[in-house]
C-alpha cells in the first residue's frame, strides 16, 4: 500500500509547474481514496515595530491580503501607535515629547 502511494501519478491542479515558493504542495489522500496535491499557503509574518524592528505582540501573523479582510480590532492594540510601534518605543516617544515641552517652558 505504501509503495502504491508513492508510485501513483499525480496531476497538478494549477497551471504553474515550477517548484516556486508560491507553488508548494503536499500529497493527500481524499476520502474517496484518490491521491491529490493540496497547495500550501505561504506563512504570514508578524508585523514589526517601525522604530526598533521588534515583532509586535497581540496581532496575528497574516498575509497582507488576509489583513485587508480582518476587522480593525484584530490588526491593532488599544494604545497610541498600537499595531505600528512597540510599547517601549511609544514610552520613549512620550518621554521625549514631554522633555521637549518642558525645555520650551524653561527657555
Amino acid at each position: 500500500l505504501l509503495k502504491f502511494y508513492d508510485m501513483q501519478r499525480l496531476t497538478l491542479r494549477r497551471r504553474l509547474s515550477y517548484n516556486t515558493n508560491s507553488n508548494r504542495r503536499i500529497k493527500r489522500r481524499t476520502p474517496g481514496g484518490k491521491l491529490v496535491y493540496i497547495y500550501k499557503k505561504k506563512p504570514g509574518s508578524l508585523p514589526k515595530c517601525g522604530d526598533c524592528k521588534v515583532k509586535l505582540f497581540g496581532i496575528k501573523a497574516t498575509r497582507p491580503c488576509e489583513r485587508t479582510r480582518m476587522s480593525k480590532r484584530l490588526k491593532t492594540v488599544n494604545r497610541t501607535y498600537g499595531g505600528s510601534r512597540c510599547h517601549k518605543c511609544v514610552k520613549s516617544r512620550v518621554i521625549r515629547a514631554f522633555l521637549i515641552e518642558e525645555e520650551k517652558i524653561i527657555a
